[in-house]
């Protein structure tokens, strides 16, 4: 179902990874194509190595355009020693979208069960710009937009959404 151009918001994805490219970026394209679905932009794709500074520098840059209201991470929020997502983002937020989390691992639980705790799912508010830190797994990217993006970025979901927030981002003037 398409939206209108009024509720349609620019959409940047994000894969943190060591390892994958765009030809076996499955979770990305993912989000890619089920953003459009859903009638929204991407303009902005990335593959980013699992590094905290380059993590940042990549965000930074989309946080300080005013055109680009959300980012999809997915990657880089397990337990080895190169996830670093959480750690990268968390600094950067003005606010913390604690329900995200929450609501992602109950929802990954009834998928996969306990392992759902090794998630480090998290999002935020920074220079409002609305950031969604998923794992790296397609089926995770499935849960996440399936059972909380899709209707949060909705303009027509009830009672509260996203999208009023983030469309009335204004330039700042310092």
């Amino acid at each position: 179902m398409q939206k209108d151009t009024q509720t349609s918001m620019n959409i940047a994805v994000i894969t943190v990874s060591d390892t994958r490219n765009r030809s076996n970026d499955t979770s990305g394209d993912f989000l890619d194509d089920a953003c459009v679905a859903a009638g929204h932009r991407v303009p902005y794709r990335e593959i980013v190595k699992d590094d905290i500074y380059q993590l940042r520098a990549s965000v930074s840059k989309l946080i300080a355009d005013p055109d680009i209201k959300v980012i999809l991470m997915t990657g880089g929020t397990g337990f080895s020693g190169r996830d670093s997502t959480p750690e990268a983002m968390k600094p950067l937020f003005d606010k913390t979208i604690e329900g995200f989390g929450e609501v992602f691992r109950y929802l990954s639980h009834l998928e996969i069960g306990s392992s759902t705790v090794q998630s480090r799912a998290v999002a935020g508010i920074a220079n409002d710009t609305a950031i969604f830190c998923i794992p790296g797994s397609t089926g995770a990217c499935k849960t996440a937009w399936d059972g909380i993006l899709r209707e949060q970025l909705d303009a027509q979901h009830k009672p509260c959404n996203f999208v009023g927030v983030l469309q009335t981002r204004v330039q700042r003037v310092y």
